[in-house]
Order: structure tokens, then C-alpha cells, then sequence
């Protein structure tokens, strides 16, 4: 069946106003900012006035180790809640937002595909209600905060700092906040000796410390590293320093963690820039502190730029089931889910919440569990685990396959002994998900050539390994009614008793956190540490934060740090190669190897299709 192209089936379809899927969902216009006819924001103040539903089943969507073929997790992610809505469930799909850097470089979008996406997809797509850039923005007035300081600091006497920073003789309240943080007490600047003054007004940011880079929201490799502060004492001072994409930045994963506008505030105040310098007068004593974006006196304006960009954003699918698309942190230096405050609207709003976790289940299905239901207090009630018959083909040790070139024969005809030979990579996700005590379904994300020997194959497999159920998904194709068979069993499997647990608990040290991930989850043999990564695992205990959850940062494409090692590796170690804290955000993340934060364009970028029609004003030749 020939089916036209996504950007082509979502111009097509007949979306419904925003205002009817509002009122259908009990919404009232007060609780609502209206983007056009067909998204909006919904206010937080949903939450105070409905009480969370009895009996609302909460689903988490994941996948097998991604391959160049793709496995749909996002198509299936959408074509669940169709299926759900087709059956005649309340359901509501709660999905990150897409940054510009991969829809406009090799990528693609993050609508979904065929007949099963978020509409309409080029707003999706394309800037939505702009809160990515809100976060750009936050971002960057807190480095341009950093690099000015240092400047300023360089060139003024302590004296003109304190007259500058309290002009009334008055204290801010993010100077009251490191007043506490220092053992300080001064009801005002002009009661402090010359020594607290000393330590209150000079931060002594230690340029080499800084880790705090700036974003923007485009694929861009040029930027990756750079000097800033080149030119007159007036341009600032020369330092390295880089640039990373948009969604890379620890405020969009603590956007994505807060529960509300005031402890949005307090994990801006939380971020960490870098330390101070020992140094300053002779006769101060100085220890090297972190310092904070509320040392800076610079998180109260960076939550005002996000005042807008914590509400989440309501779409709809192609069946008309309201959808959530809120925040879009990254899924291996950060949590790489949508937010918690979309899902707890959500679980108010509808019996039925579907999510998705980015990357494979190793690495956004984990984080979901130990990071964001430990934040929430959410438990979920069902994982989905996304696969194809391809893809295990190539997890098996099929061949790789190229761009624009047809794919090899292993991929199109019967082979049920590489399927079999790939099975394992399903099969340990399968047993991971089941170790936090969550029933696991398998869909099957079909593909024209798939056969029925192959499908079965991966449904008994499955079966024996612990799923409640493995179906076959047919979403792309026929959207609601493909997926009709899926939610059926998905449905089974919420009402299946849920004995939710997490991995680990909050008060194991940092490396039995590590440890006990690397062995449960990787099946990593050994952990080894580099005096890099010993020395800050000492320092962050000795800051208070080894209580936080983990951030495991690893490559995506395989269950090691190595991306070229596919299966189910084993009597391998796990190298942490650095160790770093993002306070604000709330977790700890060890580096398994180098983390890519800013991403490089192919030669021939996604952007070279795209284009308006002059006559219409219709969005071209976007996927």
C-alpha cells in the first residue's frame, strides 16, 4: 500500500479547534493561552483544581538499542494513544518537543510518521510556542552574567562592587541566600568588616572552572569551541569556552523536572557555573566554593524568561486525543523525557497516559524510572517496549546499511536466524524493565516485509522472557485501527498488578549508584574510574550531593560505552571518565565516555528541502 509522505498526510487531515478538545477534556478558557486555532497552553493551575483520578494507568513507551533503521518508538508512542482512543479509552499522549538542530540537519522531526502523528506537525516541528528559545534565552543571560562578573570583578575595587550590587545599602534576596551560604551575618553591606565584605562581593570565579557554555537551537559544529572576550579590557575576558545545542542545557532538563513556578526558582538558584579561585587579599582566607546562578543574582530573571515555557502545550493527534508536548532535554546528559508537570496534568485529565522515553531503554527508560517517577512520586503501570524485525537483524550481525542505497536482502526477505541471533538485545530490555517490577508489552513495530514466521518467532521469545503480551503494530499504515490490537494489551497489562520499585535508593553512596546500574542494566562486569571522576565522586560527597539520582551519560547505540558494540555484550568494564553535577536539574551524571552536545549538519541537510509555497503559505518538503 502506497502511503503519501507525513508532511502531506498532516496538511490533509482535518484537525478539530483546540477550544473543542479543550472543552471536551473539562478544561475552562481561564486555565488556557491560546496559540492559534489548533495549540495552546495549559495553566498549572490545573493541578490545584483537579484532584488526581482514582484508577488513571500511566505508560511509559521505550525501545530496543536504536539502529540506523529505526524502530518508530515515537510513531508507536502516538499510534498507542490512537489505539486507545480508537477503542473507546480516554487517553492522553504527553511527548517532548523536537529542537530545530535535528529537524533541520539529518534526523528528521519528532511528530511521529504516517498515520500516526501530532498535529499540526510543521508547528510542532518549527518553533511551536517558543519555548526552547525561552530556555535559549535563560541559558545565555546566565553565561553573559558569568563572563561579565569576571570582567567586573577584574577591574573594580570591592568597594564600588558593594556600592554597585546594593546601591540602597539593601540586601537582594539572592544576596541574603549567599549570605547564609557563606556563615555571614550583616543586617546590611555597610555593617561588614572588609573581610566579609571581601568574601561577600567577590565571587573570584575561577575562569578555568566554568563549565557553563552558550546554546542556540541549530546544529552548528563551528561552535562546538570558541574564545570568547577577544578585543578591548571592554569586551570581556578571554577565555574558552563553546557552544551547545539549545536542548543540551541543564534548565531545559530542570524544566522538565519542576513541579511548579517556585521550585522552578529554586533549581535555577541551584546551578552551578564553576568554583571560585583561591586568591584576593592577603589576609583573606579563601576556600573554593561552587559557584551558583544565585550568586550571580541572576535566577530570578532566568525564571521570568521561563514563566511561559513551564506550561505545557496542548496538540491533538491525527484521531483528534489531545496531546502534551512539553520540554525536550537530552536523553544522555539528561533525563530525556517530557515533564512531570504535563504528566500530572495529564493523570487528571484522562484514564490513560501515554509517554515516551528517549533513546533505547537502557538509557531513557531507566531515567524515567530512577529519575523522573523518583521526583514525581509517579508510578507507572505499564512499560511498552518498541522493536522491529529489522532492527534485530541487525543487532544480530546483519549487514550495515547505507544511506539512499537499498537495503540488503537480510533485511527484505525471511531470515528467522538472524532474527533469532538478535533477539537477546530485546529480550535483556525486556528483563530490565521487569526489575522495577513494571509488566512489559512488546510491540512490534511492522514493516512490509516482515513475515509471519519472524513476528512469531519474536512473540514467543518474548512470552518466555516475561511479557504480558508481543503484538504486532501496524500504526504507520492505518493509525488508530493499526494500533487497536496493541492497546488491547496494553490495556491487559495495566490492570495487572504493578509492584513498582527503583534500582537503587537515595542514600547509597555515588558509586554504588553507578555500580549497581552498570551491572543491572549494561551487564557491565567491572566499573572503572579515572582520578578525574574519583576526585569529583569526593568532592560532590563532601558537597552534600551524593543523595541525588543518576544521570548515566553513555552512548545511545549500545548497552557499553563503545556505539560499535551491538547485542548483549559481556565480561566487559564500564569506564567514568568524569563525573559532573547539575544541581538544578537534580542529578549527578557520570561520563562514560564523550558526550556530543552541540551536533554537526550532513552535506546534505534536511533544511535543503524545506521551503514555503509562495501561493498557499504552506510549509514544502518538510520529511
Amino acid at each position: 500500500m502506497s502511503v503519501p509522505s507525513d508532511l502531506d498526510i498532516a496538511q490533509a487531515a482535518e484537525l478539530r479547534p483546540i477550544r473543542d478538545i479543550i472543552a471536551e477534556l473539562g478544561l475552562t478558557e481561564e486555565e488556557i493561552d491560546f496559540y492559534g486555532k489548533y495549540k495552546a497552553k495549559v495553566h498549572l493551575s490545573v493541578l490545584e483544581r483537579l484532584p488526581p483520578r482514582e484508577n488513571s494507568k500511566y505508560i511509559d513507551v521505550t525501545a530496543i538499542t536504536p539502529t540506523p533503521l529505526g524502530e518508530g518508538k515515537t510513531v508507536t508512542t502516538i499510534g498507542l494513544s490512537q489505539g486507545l482512543h480508537y477503542i473507546g479509552k480516554k487517553v492522553m499522549t504527553v511527548i517532548r518537543q523536537p529542537s530545530q538542530g535535528p529537524t533541520f540537519g539529518i534526523k528528521g522531526g519528532a511528530a511521529g510518521g504516517g498515520y500516526a502523528q501530532v498535529v499540526p506537525m510543521e508547528d510542532f516541528n518549527l518553533h511551536l510556542t517558543g519555548d526552547i528559545h525561552a530556555v535559549g534565552a535563560a541559558h545565555n543571560l546566565l553565561a553573559a552574567a558569568i563572563d561579565n562578573r569576571i570582567m567586573r570583578e577584574a577591574r573594580y575595587s570591592t568597594d564600588y562592587l558593594a556600592k554597585a550590587l546594593c546601591p540602597d545599602d539593601e540586601y537582594t534576596p539572592s544576596m541574603r541566600l549567599r549570605l547564609q551560604k557563606l556563615g555571614i551575618e550583616s543586617e546590611k553591606p555597610s555593617d561588614l568588616s572588609r573581610e566579609d565584605k571581601e568574601r561577600m562581593f567577590r565571587l573570584n570565579i575561577d575562569p578555568y572552572s566554568v563549565q557553563w557554555r552558550r546554546v542556540v537551537d541549530i546544529s552548528d559544529a563551528s561552535l562546538r569551541n570558541t574564545i570568547i572576550g577577544l578585543g578591548a579590557s571592554t569586551d570581556g575576558t578571554p577565555r574558552e569556552t563553546g557552544y551547545d545545542i539549545t536542548v543540551a542545557s541543564e534548565i531545559m532538563a530542570a524544566l522538565a523536572m519542576c513541579k511548579d513556578l517556585g521550585d522552578l526558582r529554586a533549581r535555577m538558584g541551584r546551578i552551578i557555573i564553576g568554583t571560585s579561585e583561591t586568591g584576593g587579599q592577603p589576609t583573606v582566607r579563601r576556600p573554593v566554593l561552587p559557584i551558583t546562578a544565585e550568586d550571580l543574582n541572576v535566577a530570578g530573571a532566568m525564571t521570568v524568561l521561563l514563566k511561559d515555557a513551564i506550561k505545557p502545550n496542548l496538540m491533538q493527534t491525527l484521531a483528534g486525543s489531545p496531546a502534551f508536548v512539553h520540554c525536550g532535554p537530552f536523553a544522555n546528559i539528561a533525563q530525556g523525557n517530557s515533564s512531570i508537570i504535563a504528566d500530572r496534568i495529564a493523570l487528571r485529565l484522562a484514564d490513560y497516559v501515554v509517554t515516551e522515553s528517549g533513546f533505547g531503554a537502557d538509557c531513557g527508560m531507566e531515567k524515567f524510572m530512577n529519575l523522573k517517577c523518583r521526583v514525581s512520586g509517579l508510578v507507572p503501570n505499564c512499560v511498552v517496549l518498541v522493536c522491529t524485525v529489522r532492527a534485530l537483524k541487525m543487532h544480530g550481525g546483519g549487514p550495515t546499511v547505507a544511506p539512499g542505497k537499498p537495503l540488503p536482502a537480510a533485511y527484505t526477505e525471511e531470515n528467522l536466524e538472524l532474527v533469532e541471533a538478535g533477539l537477546p538485545n530485546l529480550l535483556q530490555h525486556i528483563e530490565n524493565a521487569l526489575k522495577f517490577g513494571v509488566p512489559v508489552v512488546v510491540a512490534i513495530n511492522r514493516f512490509i516485509h516482515d513475515t509471519p514466521a519472524e513476528i512469531e518467532l519474536i512473540r514467543e521469545r518474548a512470552l518466555q522472557t516475561g511479557a504480558e503480551d508481543a503484538v504486532m503494530s501496524d500504526v504507520w499504515a492505518n493509525g488508530g485501527e493499526g494500533g487497536a490490537a496493541l492497546a488491547e494489551a496494553v490495556v491487559r497489562a495495566c490492570d495487572k498488578p504493578s509492584n513498582f520499585r527503583f534500582l537503587y535508593q537515595d542514600e547509597m553512596s555515588i558509586k554504588e549508584k553507578i555500580e549497581t546500574v552498570a551491572r543491572e542494566i549494561y551487564r557491565a562486569e567491572n566499573v572503572s574510574y579515572t582520578p578525574e571522576a574519583e576526585a569529583k565522586i569526593e568532592l560532590f560527597t563532601a558537597m552534600g550531593l551524593s543523595n541525588l539520582p543518576l544521570c548515566m551519560a553513555k552512548t545511545h547505540l549500545s548497552f557499553t560505552h563503545d556505539p560499535t558494540l551491538k547485542g548483549t555484550p559481556r565480561g566487559w568494564t564500564l569506564p567514568i571518565v568524569d563525573v559532573r553535577a547539575s544541581v538544578g536539574a537534580g542529578f549527578i551524571f557520570p561520563l562514560c565516555g564523550t558526550m556530543r552536545t552541540m551536533p554537526g549538519l550532513p552535506t546534505r541537510p534536511a533544511f535543503t528541502d524545506v521551503d514555503i509555497d509562495l501561493e498557499t503559505g504552506q510549509v514544502v518538503g518538510l520529511f
